[in-house]
């Protein structure tokens, strides 16, 4: 199969989030399995500096917006696997700005605008670079249009007929809402403003789009599949989505297994893996306390949190509890990431009242991150909700236990130990209910089982004896693309 991945970003290309880990590294280990794959992404200002070669192809189009027709241009470039090409789509007056989607907190009031550009440029980049497709794999609101486009305007034309439409729902939280009037920019009748497809609420829906003109759907994690078919984690599109059941699908995302290896991490200052962590890890957590100025106690359990301070990522629980526990108890947490500035200033003042107990840092830090997954002894992940998740993914790999409440992607790959009825699976420790309370009884159960080595080193072989690559996860989507070509009524090319 031929693969087209249409998405706002990709690594190394462009990132503001996981959308760009995942178009980054699926379509390398699809190619691995014989299924070459491309990708189009618009030529932003950073991705000049990405690293990786581009080249103008010479080739320049016109597509209409709205009432007007609007030029542009395919670069193209390569993966670093050096096999998997890049087309980009370069048009200044939209894609040459400091962000890719807004600035100052804000987002560009021209999105729609932006997007409905590089949707119609995805399908005309097909005929221009006389592409071979059989599915045409869109990702989150910013391409959703592009499904529409398929079917409804280029459907009939005959290298388009035999491409089937797949739309990855990242975070169904974001949403391209623009106002009504907005329509007028994709060029479609005004017939498909309605509730049943492209309308919500008044306005004008990309991500809904996306739903609802794709053959099949994917998100995630399984787990997040079934959540969004029902209120609140369905963000209103709750019924678009039970409607279309039989055609949602989830599959995990998958790690970089090169990027988080402990055996060969540049930023730790000792390597290791499953058959000598038990010796090893101790190095990393010394070096950890050390580097934030936390007393070098091998006995506390040292608790991790790296990611957006922020009221999805769970950051009132686990201020709560740290209220409480850095008054009562012998552990300690390494905070890393930025968000809301009432999380900063409550972390900042709990780190200057008690700085043998709590260390923060404001900042992002890929270094610091790799280093807090090794040396922390539990990473905790209390998200309201969770997608996918990937951060238990990089602990289990790195021997660092998940303490996680069962949400999305979390209840799929985090199995809670009990020690009423030990599971042999158990790799971690989960919560259910949305409270201090529950996160604070499953941090106790995991510092009760941290101070019996048995036990603990069971859980920790558990975790890094498992495959969570992206060769698995790319096995999957192989199997759903044949699916997409089933339930589009066509056959490979």
């Amino acid at each position: 199969m031929n693969i087209l991945f249409a998405s706002s970003e990709a690594v190394p290309f462009s990132k503001t989030g996981g959308l760009a880990d995942v178009c980054g590294a699926l379509p390398v280990e699809l190619a691995k399995l014989g299924h070459p794959p491309a990708l189009i992404l618009p030529h932003y200002r950073k991705t000049r500096y990405c690293g990786q070669p581009i080249e103008p192809l010479g080739i320049d189009f016109i597509v209409p917006i709205g009432s007007k027709m609007v030029s542009g241009h395919l670069l193209k470039s390569v993966m670093p696997d050096g096999n998997t090409p890049v087309y980009l789509v370069e048009q200044d007056q939209y894609f040459d700005r400091d962000e890719l989607y807004g600035a100052d907190g804000k987002d560009y009031v021209d999105n729609c605008e932006r997007f409905v550009f590089f949707s119609r440029a995805v399908l005309e980049a097909i005929r221009l670079l006389d592409l071979k497709i059989d599915v045409l794999h869109a990702n989150d609101w910013q391409t959703g249009l592009a499904l529409a486009y398929l079917k409804l305007e280029y459907g009939k034309l005959p290298r388009y007929q035999k491409i089937a439409g797949l739309f990855t729902i990242h975070n169904i939280a974001y949403q391209g809402q623009f106002w009504h009037w907005d329509m007028l920019l994709t060029g479609l009748d005004w017939k498909y403003f309605n509730w049943r497809q492209m309308e919500f609420h008044g306005n004008l829906n990309l991500l809904k789009t996306g739903l609802v003109f794709a053959d099949a759907i994917s998100t995630v994690s399984p787990r997040y599949a079934r959540e969004i078919q029902s209120s609140p984690l369905g963000s209103g599109l709750e019924g678009v989505l039970q409607a279309r059941r039989d055609s949602l699908f989830g599959i995990l995302n998958g790690i970089d297994a090169k990027e988080w290896d402990p055996q060969n991490d540049p930023h730790l200052p000792a390597h290791y893996n499953a058959e000598t962590v038990e010796r090893v890890k101790p190095i990393c957590k010394a070096a950890l306390q050390k580097e934030l100025g936390l007393p070098r106690e091998s006995s506390a359990p040292l608790i991790g949190f790296v990611g957006r301070l922020a009221d999805q990522k769970g950051l009132d629980l686990v201020i709560d509890v740290m209220q409480r526990w850095v008054q009562t108890s012998d552990v300690q947490w390494a905070i890393l990431g930025t968000g809301e500035p009432k999380y900063h200033k409550a972390l900042e003042k709990l780190a200057d009242r008690f700085p043998g107990k709590a260390a923060v840092r404001l900042e992002f830090s890929t270094p610091l991150a790799h280093r807090i997954e090794a040396g922390a002894d539990m990473f905790l992940m209390p998200s309201r909700f969770e997608p996918c998740g990937l951060n238990q993914l990089y602990s289990l790999r790195y021997g660092t236990v998940p303490v996680v409440r069962s949400t999305g992607g979390l209840a799929d790959t985090i199995v809670g130990y009990d020690p009423l009825a030990p599971n042999e699976n158990a790799n971690g420790f989960a919560f259910e209910e949305y409270s201090s309370l529950a996160l604070g009884e499953a941090l106790r159960q995991a510092c009760d089982a941290y101070r019996r080595p048995e036990v603990w080193q069971k859980l920790i072989a558990v975790g890094m004896n498992q495959d969570w690559s992206w060769s698995r996860s790319a096995k999957e989507y192989v199997a759903l693309y044949e699916k997409t070509m089933e339930r589009s009524g066509v056959t490979t090319n």
